[in-house]
C-alpha cells in the first residue's frame, strides 16, 4: 500500500517547467537535478506546462523517494483511457511515486475548451473507469465548484498563482482531509523595483487568462489591480521576494492559511526551461535545514 499523497509530498516541493523537458540531450541533466532535489530534502517536484506521466518517468527513475506530479496535465490533450494506461504502467514500475495532476487549462490554449467544469467531471468518470484511483489524482482548482469537486473526487488540489487568502478559502471548502498544495513563485531579488519588474514580466501572460483574473477579483482585487502588469498590491500578494526573512514569511503565510505543501517556482529572468539549481539550494538551506 502506497503512502498517501498528502504525506508523500512533504511540506515543500519544486514547481518547474524545465524538469519536463523532452530534449533527449537534457535527460542526464534532468536526472541529476532531480536527484539533487531529493537529496536536498524536497518531497515533490511538480512538472509545469502541459505535462504527462511520460515526463515524470526519467525523474522517478533517477530518484528513490521523490514524488513527481503533473501540474498540470490538460484534460483536452490526453484521453482518460490513455491517461489510465500510462498511470498503470508507471505505478507498476514505481508504486506510489507518481501523482496525476489535472486541469482544464484555458480557452486561449485549448481549441476544444467548452463547458470546462462538465468536461472535468466527465474526465474523472473516465479515469474511474480506467482504474486511476481518486486518491492518486489532484486537481488544479480555483473556483468554489472545482474545489468542491476536488473534495469529493480527488486527493487534493494544486492551485496555481494564488494568494494566502485563496488558500484559506480553499481549506474552508475542502475541509481538513484533502491535500492543499498551492504553487508560489519566488523572485530571488531584494531590490523592489527589480523584483516587481521580474514578477510583472512573468505575470503578463496570466493576466490575459480569465480563469486567473476572475479568481483575483473573487478574492478582493479590483480591475485597477489588473492594469499595467498588475498593481504592487497584486504582485506582492502573488510573489515571494526580498531577503530571506521576507521570502520565508511569505511562504509561511500559506501554511498559516491552511496549506499542507507549497510548490516553489523560481522566477529569476532566465528562460522558463532553465534549472535554477543554485536558488533551489538556497531555498533548501532556508527551509529544510
Amino acid at each position: 500500500m502506497s503512502t498517501p499523497v498528502k504525506e508523500a509530498v512533504g511540506r515543500y516541493g519544486i514547481w518547474s517547467v524545465g524538469l519536463r523537458s523532452e530534449d533527449p540531450d537534457r535527460r542526464g541533466e534532468l536526472a541529476e537535478a532531480a536527484a539533487e532535489l531529493e537529496e536536498l530534502g524536497f518531497g515533490a517536484v511538480w512538472l509545469g506546462g502541459s505535462s504527462s506521466a511520460a515526463h515524470a518517468v526519467p525523474l522517478i527513475e533517477a530518484t528513490s523517494t521523490l514524488t513527481v506530479g503533473t501540474s498540470i496535465q490538460s484534460i483536452w490533450q490526453h484521453e482518460p483511457d490513455a491517461s489510465g494506461a500510462a498511470f498503470a504502467e508507471l505505478e507498476s514500475a514505481h508504486p506510489g511515486r507518481f501523482v496525476l495532476g489535472l486541469g482544464v487549462s484555458h480557452a486561449r490554449l485549448a481549441e476544444q475548451y467548452r463547458r470546462p467544469y462538465s468536461a472535468l467531471v466527465s474526465y474523472l468518470d473516465g479515469l474511474d473507469a480506467a482504474g486511476v484511483p481518486a486518491d492518486r489524482r489532484v486537481l488544479a482548482a480555483l473556483g468554489p465548484k472545482s474545489l468542491r469537486l476536488t473534495r469529493d473526487r480527488a486527493a487534493g488540489t494544486i492551485p496555481y498563482l494564488v494568494t494566502p487568502e485563496h488558500t484559506a478559502h480553499a481549506r474552508e471548502v475542502l475541509g481538513e482531509g484533502p491535500l492543499l498544495a498551492p504553487e508560489l513563485a519566488v523572485v530571488p531579488e531584494t531590490d523592489p523595483v527589480r523584483a516587481r519588474a521580474l514578477a510583472r514580466e512573468f505575470l503578463e501572460f496570466y493576466l490575459s487568462l480569465p480563469n486567473y483574473t476572475n479568481n483575483f477579483l473573487r478574492h478582493g482585487f479590483t480591475e485597477e489591480d489588473l492594469k499595467d502588469g498588475g498593481s504592487d498590491r497584486l504582485v506582492d500578494a502573488l510573489f515571494a521576494w526580498g531577503d530571506e526573512t521576507a521570502v520565508r514569511a511569505r511562504i509561511d503565510a500559506f501554511f498559516e492559511a491552511g496549506a499542507d505543501h507549497v510548490a516553489l517556482q523560481v522566477i529569476d529572468g532566465e528562460p522558463r526551461d532553465a534549472l535554477p539549481r543554485k536558488t533551489w539550494r538556497d531555498l533548501a538551506a532556508l527551509l529544510l535545514d
